[in-house]
């Protein structure tokens, strides 16, 4: 392997992590997109409630929680079991909330593409700095 070739392969290398980096952090703007399919029950941009909690503000604080909503027994036994809400656990939840907290009155199914919830994620930060 002579000079040439390690550049080309560092190269790739710095290339690809940093490919593997964005997706990671998500698109927050294809995020918008995949929100809507939980506007119907949530709001993001403000703290108001609607048929479920408002969103704004959701990193970091632990579930159940959220004022002058009416929780599930089990969503409330999840914070209190300590579940809050950080990239994993939410990843986890928007996967299949059923799962994630068993008894959970929330009646969407869940995302199952990757992605979708990354991008997701993404849009959900901006909310909550």
């Amino acid at each position: 392997m002579n000079y040439r070739d390690i550049l080309l392969i560092s190269a790739s290398i710095i290339a690809l992590s940093s490919l593997d980096t964005r997706a990671q952090e998500g698109d927050a703007t294809a995020g918008a997109t995949v929100f809507k399919k939980c506007a119907t029950c949530h709001v993001v941009e403000s703290d108001k409630n609607k048929v479920g909690p408002s969103l704004n503000g959701l990193f970091g604080r632990k579930a159940g929680t959220h004022p002058d909503f009416a929780y599930s027994a089990a969503m409330k036994a999840a914070g209190e079991g300590g579940l809050v809400w950080d990239e994993t656990a939410l990843r986890d939840y928007l996967h299949n909330p059923k799962k994630k907290v068993k008894g959970t009155k929330m009646a969407f199914v869940g995302l199952k593409g990757d992605q979708e919830i990354t991008d997701l994620i993404a849009y959900l930060k901006q909310y909550s700095k």
